[in-house]
């Protein structure tokens, strides 16, 4: 679950990390220096593969480099262009332990609207309630408000469904339900009102909430027909929302093979909310909460270091952050995005159903705490069963375990 990435903004030359001077030194390096500076990450790739990917870097920026701190994280620019990086270093800075290069050019991305998101989105909720208002209460015939109604339909529908509400906070969500109530409620017109005739208006509301009704049990019905071997232990504890789930268009992670089935789940508190007024993660409900194993198998991946970001920024990092990935000897089971110095495995180890793995966080390509689970095989994503967990897994479902 990630948004658009924020604005980037210059770099101050007086707060640098220091895995920007030790990045800077490696790709000065020539290869035998490269290999000293990171001897954890040429074990790990190959010292051939790395001198490979770091000579690709280097096509794309042009040498001599700098290496600056960004929102997006660190950033390698050259004479020809500029990409993000990340860098872990050991305690002393003598060395580089992990090391990930994008394989595309840096561009800052394009300047945002001044006007906070939730401002712009109240705004667009008060016009659509306006309009609602005034179409249902200044309706001339029983056609005309109910071709109202139906578009009003159409929209609660799509946005119950694919907006996710309790992504929302409740100020957000109270206007909108506030909105509909307020336009149902010239309902009291009706026996007043001449019955009208069947015009286009009427048939392309009808037409639209028949679309949205059927794009949404769709994409809720949406499966791949291939599950896992055997239903897993569903890995939380409480309560949860299913924030990405389902098919096109309530999961985003359908446009990548081995992720098209993958899980989003953010914790809901006691009022139905992810998140108390704060911006810092301990205002998270999910932030923090044990993740168990959800199968028994051998862990072939696990990382417990990379830090978490901050909530609704997202700089460069490992994709999947903290994790634990295991191997059931069917398919692999991957768990990501775990709190720092939370993971309790490591590669090797043995688990059980059950098992304590590590607990929620934000590390990684991650906006808010969640934890994202999928499934795959031979490179493909597969359906996601639970023993204690029955029915569908879509975007918007509550889960209590």
């Amino acid at each position: 679950m990630h948004d658009p990435t924020p604005e980037a903004a210059p770099p101050s030359s007086s707060a640098q990390p220091p895995e920007a001077a030790t990045l800077t030194r490696f790709l000065a390096a020539d290869p035998a220096g490269r290999t000293r500076l990171a001897p954890a990450v040429a074990e790990a790739v190959g010292a051939d593969r790395m001198e490979e990917i770091v000579e690709a870097t280097l096509a794309r920026t042009g040498t001599p480099v700098t290496v600056t701190d960004s929102p997006d994280g660190l950033i390698v620019t050259g004479p020809r262009g500029s990409v993000r990086a990340w860098a872990r270093q050991t305690p002393d800075g003598q060395e580089i332990t992990g090391l990930l290069l994008e394989g595309a050019p840096y561009a800052p991305p394009a300047r945002r609207s001044p006007l906070p998101t939730p401002v712009v989105w109240l705004t667009y909720v008060l016009v659509l309630a306006l309009w609602n208002v005034f179409t249902l209460w200044t309706a001339a015939d029983r056609t005309s408000w109910c071709a109202g109604t139906a578009t009003l339909a159409a929209f609660v529908v799509f946005a119950e469904g694919h907006g996710a509400p309790a992504q929302h906070t409740r100020v957000r969500r109270r206007t909108a339900e506030a909105a509909a109530l307020t336009a149902l409620a010239s309902a009291y017109r009706l026996p007043t009102l001449p019955t009208g005739h069947f015009t286009v208006a009427l048939g392309t509301a009808l037409a639209l909430l028949a679309g949205a009704v059927c794009l949404l049990a769709a994409a809720r019905l949406h499966h791949w027909r291939t599950p896992v071997s055997q239903p897993l232990l569903f890995p939380l504890e409480g309560t949860w929302y299913v924030i990405q789930g389902g098919g096109r268009p309530l999961n985003h992670h359908t446009r990548v093979p081995e992720q098209r089935a993958a899980l989003d789940l953010v914790g809901l508190g006691p009022y139905g909310s992810r998140t108390r007024p704060g911006r810092e993660l301990t205002a998270y409900a999910a932030y923090g909460r044990p993740v168990r194993s959800p199968c028994h198998g051998r862990v072939i991946s696990a990382a417990t270091t990379i830090p978490d970001q901050r909530p609704g920024e997202v700089r460069y990092q490992p994709l999947y952050g903290n994790h634990v990935f295991l191997d059931t000897g069917r398919e692999i089971i991957k768990l990501a995005h775990l709190r720092p110095g939370s993971v309790t495995v490591k590669p090797g180890d043995v688990v059980e159903p059950g098992e304590l793995l590590g607990e929620v966080g934000n590390s990684g390509n991650s906006t808010e705490p969640h934890l994202h689970l999928h499934a795959e095989r031979d490179g493909l994503g597969l359906d996601l069963r639970f023993t204690d967990v029955r029915g569908r897994l879509y975007r918007g479902r509550r889960i209590r375990v």
